[in-house]
């Protein structure tokens, strides 16, 4: 082994949030950021849909499931083959690819998809106890990959609304049917991410079960280290703003430098509230930072949000 690996290895023997994360049963310390960012900020709610960008080795997955459940679901997306948590689902694959994306937005707008038969009963009752519309049928798929997020927009178009009477008709909607019908279905969305290093080594090893020997931390090149952070970090609003429902929260980590500004910029732009937070758990020697984006306004324009 390597140096550096040795001293990795010392450092998260000694370390008392690794211990405590290996008492609880978690998957990793980085559990105790999120349970800390959530107490903080209160993240969560029972039922909500959370994506988890950049999930390995799974430890924001699984603080995620214990919070939503009953009811809610939690979809993980990384390029690094890892266990997913139980009740967790993933997605294996390179999150910036826009098949990737795709292929989570069409997952994600299917109400049924990545809960239980008991979590979907849990979100039948609370929606008609909420005068919530009419669950669909359970169908195949593909069937209903095809159909989900178009229901509304069929509904006007069946009533032969057109021009002026369809704005008309999008006017009377509520602002939850807005957004079905654009397929912001999401009420979480975490970021985690870090690119990964290129394997060059140790292809015996089972990184399935050991995801940490494909992880990126650091490349010890701060500059490096916070432009890949702000790409990812980018990637990930674009993803928000085009399935994050009104109301829902964000949650990136970023490496500090100097472009950190023009991102916070732009999340203001997007989101009622931003704050920079730094937990107890993350390393005070690391310059890791998270910012934590909270209730996505309703009326932001892309145009708006992106805009240098």
């Amino acid at each position: 082994a390597s140096s550096s690996s040795t001293r990795w290895k010392t450092r998260q023997f000694r370390d008392r949030f690794a211990k405590e994360a290996r008492v609880q049963g978690l998957k990793s310390r980085a559990a105790f950021k999120l349970l800390e960012l959530n107490e903080k900020h209160r993240l969560f709610r029972k039922g909500n849909t959370v994506v988890d960008l950049g999930y390995a080795p799974g430890s924001w997955s699984q603080v995620a499931i214990s919070r939503v459940s009953p009811g809610g679901r939690v979809v993980g997306i990384d390029i690094i083959p890892a266990q997913p948590p139980r009740g967790v689902s993933t997605i294996q694959g390179n999150f910036l690819s826009e098949e990737v994306q795709a292929e989570v937005r069409n997952y994600v707008r299917d109400q049924n998809l990545g809960r239980s038969r008991w979590n979907r009963q849990f979100v039948e009752q609370e929606e008609e106890e909420e005068g919530g519309e009419e669950v669909i049928e359970d169908t195949n798929y593909l069937e209903r990959q095809s159909s989900s997020g178009t229901g509304v927009k069929n509904e006007i178009e069946d009533m032969g609304f057109g021009g002026e009477e369809a704005a008309v008709a999008t006017e009377k909607m509520s602002q939850k049917e807005r957004d079905e019908r654009d397929g912001r279905v999401v009420d979480v969305v975490l970021s985690d991410m870090s690119a990964p290093w290129e394997q060059t080594s140790g292809f015996y090893i089972r990184s399935l079960t050991e995801p940490y020997s494909r992880m990126m931390n650091t490349s010890g090149v701060p500059f490096r280290d916070h432009a890949g952070s702000m790409d990812l970090c980018m990637a990930a609003l674009q993803f928000c703003y085009d399935t994050l429902q009104a109301g829902g929260h964000f949650v990136c980590k970023f490496y500090q430098g100097a472009e950190d500004k023009a991102l916070e910029k732009r999340l203001k732009r997007l989101f009622t509230k931003v704050h920079r937070d730094k937990p107890e758990s993350s390393r005070s020697e690391s310059k890791e930072a998270y910012f934590v984006a909270l209730k996505r306004k309703p009326d932001a324009t892309p145009e708006e949000v992106f805009a240098d």
